[in-house]
């Protein structure tokens, strides 16, 4: 039985990962905060969105070739930056930026991954997308673009959405901390799951060693305090102006869901707005992202460059945010737990499974290229 027989829904690959991660990973990655209404909103309103389908439209191969900021990517989606990595599955940042090399699309490093930009260098091709919290210390910011840059990281993703750490529940029932506190619970659910387990061996125990370049904790912190929320601030708007001033790359700020901020960050000069409530793990009670995105849309007019997230789990919800107005979609759980289904396997059938999704739905809805998916939506 091929993979693609054994595990041809992201759901699969769910149950599986669940199964081969200890609870507090699961926890970490599979939740969001407050009571998960965002979350659950971010699928419900996806799943609204419908097409038209179109018939005899002949022979054609349709094209999923994307260029944004000026280049050209395979498909129309990345993975997006998640925190901690290294602790959902050993070794995933390697994982996930060497396949997107394979595969010509973006990495985005999480600021908080469980590597640093030095360490991931060799891997990352010419893909690297490089995440930043925005540090209080500017003299810390320097040195993170500094060695960011020199590891060959040309895109930067300022992520704003994050002003303190939220709540998220499951995570602190789960008593998760970073590094993993080492408790009795701790010990059994590393013993019951010998394939994290012998993985953390191989790559060492999971820390945030970017961010424990700046700042020294001693022992355990929380899920939700650690090195890198101390360094981070509340920046205003002049800090936008003083990022832009630093790093001569692409600069995307990410976390937008107001059309009035993101026409405000296109006029003070950000390359592109990354629309995203978080999947849901900062804010209970605001929109779904794929609600906001034709209002972002409109504001900002049809040229300028919009990135989504949250919620995306297949090719047929890519082609709904297109659609609906983005020019690139990223996706950050669904790679993961393929990592901890099935490793690098794993993210190969994700991405395999997402292609050949995009596919199947274009063939249906009778488009010949993903500029067209909005032709077909049903108003």
């Amino acid at each position: 039985m091929s993979i693609d027989d054994k595990y041809p829904s992201l759901n699969d690959l769910k149950k599986r990962a669940k199964r081969r991660l200890p609870h507090f990973a699961w926890e970490y990655l599979d939740s969001a905060t407050g009571a998960e209404d965002q979350k659950t909103r971010n699928r419900i309103e996806l799943d609204k969105i419908l097409f038209e389908t179109r018939v005899l439209q002949g022979e054609y191969t349709p094209s999923q070739e994307t260029t944004f900021l000026g280049r050209s990517y395979t498909h129309p989606f990345g993975v997006a930056p998640v925190g901690m990595s290294g602790m959902i599955w050993p070794g995933a940042e390697y994982m996930l930026a060497q396949g997107c090399v394979k595969l010509n699309i973006p990495y985005s490093m999480s600021a908080v991954a469980t590597v640093t930009p030095e360490m991931i260098a060799s891997s990352l091709g010419d893909m690297g997308w490089m995440q930043l919290y925005p540090p209080t210390d500017p003299n810390i910011r320097r040195d993170m673009l500094r060695r960011a840059k020199n590891a060959g990281f040309h895109t930067l993703v300022l992520t704003v959405d994050v002003p303190a750490p939220s709540r998220r529940e499951r995570q602190r029932r789960a008593q998760l901390t970073i590094p993993p506190k080492i408790t009795p619970t701790m010990l059994w659910e590393t013993a019951t799951h010998p394939a994290w387990a012998i993985g953390t061996a191989r790559y060492g125990q999971p820390r945030l060693r970017f961010a424990e370049s700046y700042v020294k904790v001693k022992g355990n912190t929380s899920s939700t305090a650690h090195p890198g929320y101390i360094i981070r601030g509340r920046p205003n708007w002049d800090y936008l102006s003083e990022l832009r001033s630093e790093w001569d790359g692409h600069i995307i700020v990410k976390g937008i869901t107001s059309p009035h901020d993101a026409l405000k960050l296109k006029q003070a000069g950000a390359d592109a707005v990354w629309v995203s409530n978080h999947s849901g793990r900062q804010f209970d009670g605001g929109q779904s992202s794929i609600e906001t995105l034709p209002a972002i849309r409109a504001a900002v007019g049809d040229d300028y460059p919009l990135v989504f997230d949250s919620g995306i789990e297949g090719g047929l919800d890519i082609l709904r945010a297109i659609a609906m107005g983005a020019n690139f979609v990223m996706l950050g759980r669904a790679f993961h737990y393929a990592l901890a289904a099935l490793g690098q396997k794993g993210f190969d059938q994700m991405a395999f499974m997402l292609s050949d999704d995009i596919n199947t739905n274009m063939y249906q809805m009778g488009i010949k290229n993903l500029s067209q998916a909005s032709e077909r939506l049903i108003r």
